[in-house]
């Protein structure tokens, strides 16, 4: 809301997409259901929507099929652009996932990032948070890139009640990770109910790996951020060192 508040009188249009159901069976948060109807109702500007629920066959294809007629285009031209859009973020995905199977084979101390996209790329939450990281010399590894073949088995192994989509995505990339990995920093926004959930149910289960949970509000200052996370590499870093004395004794 408040990216569209910033944003108005300065486009012709916003685009405020609403996703419901973008995989069968899953739903998104209510947050992505209710943006629409939020802007709609609260916001005087010209919006530019289309609508994904796979619960009531409404794919992608459709969605981005009304979108493009909204937009004045054919329904050829707006398929072959969708087609296109799909091949390349197919590529992009896959050249990700294949980057991070060789930070796996790093010697370097590994760290998962799990959280959300709008928080693990966020300009000043996920990315200052790889850029310390990486300035400890800590290879970074992010929870979206696991393979989606891989997503129903390895969150089941966690609960096999969770129907939200992204939230799926973030504990079975725990799970599988978390033997991978020297440790694990769980990214949340607050006041995200299903995050508060699902990741106080991670933190309770998994008890084989350090895990510190950051939930970001105000981001006035990331200078208490820090300090935990200089604990937390500390931590890592001790581990570390015990494990390799007693190999060498």
């Amino acid at each position: 809301m408040g990216h569209v508040i910033n944003l108005k009188d300065k486009c012709d249009y916003i685009l405020v997409p609403r996703l419901f159901s973008i995989k069968k069976n899953e739903q998104v948060c209510s947050t992505f259901n209710a943006l629409y109807d939020l802007v709609h109702n609260l916001v005087d500007v010209n919006i530019l929507n289309y609508n994904i629920d796979l619960t009531n066959k409404e794919t992608k294809l459709i969605a981005f099929l009304s979108l493009g007629e909204a937009l004045g285009k054919s329904y050829i031209s707006t398929y072959k652009a969708y087609k296109k859009a799909e091949t390349y973020q197919k590529k992009c995905r896959k050249e990700s996932q294949l980057q991070q199977l060789e930070k796996l084979k790093s010697k370097k101390i590994k760290i998962l990032l799990a959280g959300h996209p709008y928080n693990l790329y966020d300009a000043m939450i996920g990315e200052e948070i790889a850029k310390f990281l990486k300035n400890e010399n800590i290879e970074v590894i992010y929870s979206d890139r696991l393979e989606s073949s891989k997503i129903e088995s390895e969150c089941q192994k966690i609960s096999n009640d969770i129907h939200f989509t992204h939230n799926k995505e973030i504990l079975a990339s725990i799970n599988y990770y978390k033997d991978k990995v020297d440790g694990i920093i769980v990214l949340s926004s607050f006041p995200c109910g299903i995050d508060a959930l699902c990741l106080e149910m991670v933190l309770h289960k998994i008890k084989t790996i350090p895990i510190i949970n950051l939930i970001f509000d105000d981001l006035s200052s990331n200078t208490g951020v820090i300090t935990r996370l200089e604990s937390f590499v500390d931590i890592l870093k001790n581990i570390r060192r015990q494990s390799q004395d007693e190999k060498d004794n």
